[in-house]
């Protein structure tokens, strides 16, 4: 068995602080990572009156975060939301997400989450964040516009069944991916508004613990030299996932390995080895986004089938939640079956440069292309027509919107094949791009847990270095959300805040 520290040219076992013979830089609150987890650790730390110093491996914030989309999920009845028509509550929003990020969503920090949802979008705000009051309409990975909120699968089955649907993907306002905008702000912020230092191209390696056992430092390295830091109330780690370390990826999430990595390629999991080293426990650490390479807009006015010619999916919840089920379930063996009314109803801004994989007259013709069984697709396009005739889909329940019989001329798109990818987006072999959603198991103080469900004393996290609110599903703006919020919450914890 290969060892997920085999990458790691270097010990990850803690140093005992009795082997320090003196600090190089002492603080009160250690953040490790300038992520947007990291930087809203070290706002609020700030705030609480902590002295805090920042480590950052790169030459300079950002990291996954700024390359994102910048979709923050967010409810309850935002400025935006109300604006664009929406009556929402917090107990609608915490449904929904314990419906699409389960099984075994975190339901606790989901519900607080929610019903902080409004404060949260006044505290992003208040940091310079923008948000436009305007909805994008139609389904898509992200805006050709800079429309400020998005469905995200909230009104297709089953979560409807069980929560008011409205719109709740809020996208930072800006021209292309909004990622970077979110982080330009956040980081405006720290420089600001607080007294922060930052040490970029630092990179911690190992954590300190003194003789009880508390963690109250790290061993860091920048230029090839290495230094002690002491943190006399907390660390917190916001050091990211762990999608660019094939060993770990291989231990912990072998469905992920040979996909492409949507990273800023720092994403090695180093943080979550040091805290394991001292006693952390992990959660849901086989668990991943799958993004898939096809265009929301076909799927919906289309179907998707694997690759025995079935559908397995309604196809208008989140797109997130099809690569899900692509990758971990039909082994990247599927197709968008559509129409050319279908093709030519998508607006060409959201396009991404997709063609079809095969174009045919007749289903049959299509389905010798695909390579499909004899029949098989013919019977489940003949099946699906003969319901949305009547704008129904008794089989997966897709919404009456998006159903109608689809006629000829056909085509079909692998998700396997490339694609010309959008702004900061990759392209994998296996046709899916992913992220881990694994890390260390949390409470919502963002205090580390140990293998008893204990605290481990002095060590915090946040981001996609801890667990967050996942299960075993994935929403866009569950990564930028909840990892603002609980960063937050880590920051003040380790200032010393009671909450």
């Amino acid at each position: 068995m290969v060892s997920p520290t085999s990458q790691f040219p270097h010990s990850v076992k803690p140093v005992p602080a009795g082997e320090i013979r003196s600090y190089d830089f002492e603080t009160d609150v250690l953040v490790v990572g300038f992520g947007c987890a990291g930087a809203a650790a070290a706002l609020e730390a700030s705030e609480a009156g902590a002295a805090v110093t920042l480590l950052e491996r790169a030459s300079g914030p950002g990291g996954s975060s700024a390359l994102s989309g910048g979709e923050i999920y967010l409810g309850g009845g935002t400025p935006v939301q109300a604006a664009c028509g929406f009556t929402d509550t917090a107990r609608d929003m915490a449904e929904y997400l314990i419906g699409a990020l389960g099984p075994d969503a975190d339901e606790e920090k989901i519900r607080l989450y929610s019903d902080r949802s409004l404060e949260h979008f006044e505290w992003l705000v208040a940091q310079g964040v923008p948000f436009r009051n305007s909805l994008w309409d139609s389904p898509t990975w992200v805006p050709p516009t800079d429309d400020g909120l998005m469905w995200m699968g909230e009104a297709a089955w089953p979560y409807n069944q069980h929560a008011t649907p409205a719109a709740r993907g809020h996208r930072v306002q800006s021209e292309g991916f909004g990622g970077k905008v979110l982080m330009d702000r956040l980081v405006e912020a720290v420089s600001a508004r607080t007294g922060t230092e930052v040490h970029s191209d630092t990179r911690a390696l190992r954590l300190i613990v003194d003789d009880t056992g508390r963690v109250c430092g790290v061993i860091a390295r920048r230029f090839g030299e290495d230094y002690a830091y002491r943190a006399r109330r907390g660390v917190v780690l916001t050091t990211g996932g762990f999608v660019d370390n094939e060993a770990m990826l291989a231990e912990h999430a072998p469905e992920l390995v040979g996909s492409a990595k949507v990273s800023d390629g720092g994403d090695d999991g180093l943080g979550i080895v040091m805290a394991q080293a001292v006693g952390a426990a992990v959660r849901r650490m086989a668990t991943g986004q799958v993004g898939i390479q096809t265009i929301p807009g076909y799927m919906t006015r289309g179907i998707v089938v694997n690759g025995h010619g079935q559908r397995f999916i309604n196809e208008d919840v989140y797109p997130g939640l099809v690569g899900i089920e692509a990758l971990y379930r039909q082994n990247m063996d599927v197709w968008v079956v559509l129409d050319e009314e279908a093709f030519e109803d998508v607006p060409e801004a959201e396009r991404w440069g997709l063609r079809p994989t095969h174009v045919a007259e007749t289903v049959a013709e299509l389905e010798k292309e695909m390579g499909l069984p004899e029949n098989a697709l013919q019977h489940t396009v003949a099946e699906y027509n003969r319901h949305a005739e009547n704008a129904e889909d008794p089989w997966f329940h897709k919404a009456a919107r998006w159903l109608r019989p689809l006629r000829a001329p056909f085509a079909a798109i692998d998700v396997r094949l490339g694609m010309a990818p959008p702004e900061g987006a990759a392209v994998g072999g296996n046709g899916a791009a992913v992220f881990t959603l694994g890390g260390l198991a949390t409470d919502t103080e963002g205090r580390v847990r140990d293998l008893d469900g204990g605290p481990v004393a002095g060590l915090y996290a946040a981001g996609r270095a801890s667990s967050g609110l996942h299960g075993g599903g994935y929403i866009s703006g569950t990564s930028l959300g909840p990892g603002t919020f609980f960063g937050r919450r880590a920051g003040r914890a380790a200032a010393g805040v009671q909450q």
